[in-house]
């Protein structure tokens, strides 16, 4: 008998799945490659890393792969017209409290690459966009990283508009929560099953599943018996909060035409935090600097961190303490202009870690046609426009040697103590005290 036509399920609709998917569908037109996702592709609001009202796009790395991706994924942005509506080119305004700044412009050299890029005194700085960050924190800030070529991108309209592009070529897309994967009598995984006992099957599944990962895998390796599925100390879902201020009309001006900031910080002090400029709605947007895992006993005697299970991951209920925590970065950026500014709203992001804050872009050992491409660290979603082409030459065993090493699913991993960014709170730690009857 002839081999079965490839297929292809990818599980989790954000810029892993969907990049994947247009990749696939563009290169391969007749093959069945369908999305599978707990929400509408284009609802309001989602639980999904990838949607959001604006990410950060840059190709600032220390790391020499990622540079070289970010500056890949930027011309992409900048010229391709799927895209090119959605990227703001305001350029980023880095404050470096280690050699960062030395690193990324020695990187771009490496690469052969131009760009208005260069490092300056704290002192210059503080003069540029109108003193917009003249009352920033600079303690402990070596230079000031200026890249001109950076900005941000209008990342859920950007997401639901790839997302139509893949549908019209010829992608299918499966509103429904999977409960587990699939697996066929040679123990090969043929697909997934919904929590409403639907089974989806393909000849190649791909979890995109962000920080539904670790649950995901623990629920499958339960049912089916196959214990190595489980992704152990790989992958740790970590949740972030993002404040915005809706700029009054007489303010807009300062802000209008502001970079991007970003205070760097190093792994003793804790994350970077970040400033985005104002979206069409006036609304200024930043992120706090407590990253935080919620570990739950998903299984008897099971333990992973995964999101909160209340209907949307519970993204729009913030403690007070998590809100101080939005105050903090935004008085870290703007000093005592910010002390009066109501914050309109907040939301908490959540989204799949590594120890190195490298991707996982691999097979799966446990099962053969299992995939995983997912673990953004928060910083995945800039490579959006290629990001998909990797996933595809990691299907098809044509992904350099580097890169498949760098994203392996068995590889070893670096202790976390180095990486600024990684979850090391709780999320229990920050609820709001209630009185006791």
């Amino acid at each position: 008998m002839a081999a079965a036509q490839p297929s292809y399920i990818i599980v989790g609709a954000g810029v892993f799945g969907v990049s994947t998917a247009l990749h696939l569908i563009k290169k391969y037109p007749q093959a069945s490659v369908t999305i599978v996702d707990r929400d509408q592709h284009d609802a309001d609001t989602r639980v999904a890393a990838s949607w959001d009202w604006n990410k950060v796009v840059r190709a600032d790395y220390d790391d020499v792969v990622y540079c070289q991706l970010g500056i890949e994924a930027q011309d992409v942005f900048k010229s391709d017209p799927l895209w090119k509506p959605y990227f703001f080119e305001t350029g980023i305004f880095w404050t470096c409290r280690d050699d960062y700044a030395d690193a990324v412009i020695g990187n771009y050299h490496k690469l052969g690459r131009k760009a208005d890029l260069k490092s300056i005194p704290v002192e210059e700085a503080k003069k540029l966009h109108g003193g917009v960050f003249g009352d920033a924190d600079y303690n402990g800030v070596k230079s000031v990283l200026i890249n001109k070529t950076s900005g941000w991108a209008a990342a859920g309209d950007c997401l639901r508009a790839v997302t139509k592009e893949a549908l019209r070529l010829g992608v299918k897309y499966v509103v429904a929560e999977v409960a587990s994967l699939l697996f066929n009598e040679d123990g090969s995984c043929g697909g997934v099953r919904t929590i409403g006992g639907t089974n989806i099957e393909a000849t190649h599944t791909i979890l995109s599943t962000g920080a539904y990962t670790p649950k995901l895998l623990e629920l499958s390796a339960e049912e089916s018996g196959i214990t190595r599925l489980r992704a152990g100390d790989r992958i740790v879902a970590g949740g972030i909060t993002t404040g915005m201020k809706v700029l009054d009309e007489d303010e807009l001006p300062t802000y209008a035409a502001m970079p991007v900031g970003v205070q760097g910080y190093t792994a003793e002090l804790g994350p970077f935090i970040g400033s985005l400029p104002p979206t069409k709605d006036r609304q200024l947007k930043w992120w706090g600097q407590t990253i935080f895992k919620n570990t739950t006993e998903v299984l008897p005697g099971r333990h992973v961190s995964a999101p909160p299970e209340r209907p949307e991951y519970n993204q729009w209920k913030i403690s007070k303490k998590l809100k101080k925590d939005i105050e903090h970065a935004r008085d870290v950026f703007y000093g005592t202009k910010s002390k009066s500014w109501k914050m309109e709203k907040h939301r908490i992001c959540w989204d799949a870690f590594t120890t190195s804050s490298d991707f996982i872009i691999s097979p799966h050992s446990a099962a053969k046609g299992l995939y995983v491409a997912t673990c953004g660290n928060f910083h995945g979603w800039k490579f959006f426009p290629i990001i998909g082409k990797y996933v595809m030459q990691m299907i098809e065993g044509s992904l350099s040697t580097e890169l498949a090493d760098k994203w392996a699913w068995d590889r070893e991993r670096p202790d976390p103590k180095d990486f600024a960014d990684y979850p090391r709170h709780e999320l229990r730690d920050f609820e709001d005290n209630r009185a006791k009857l």
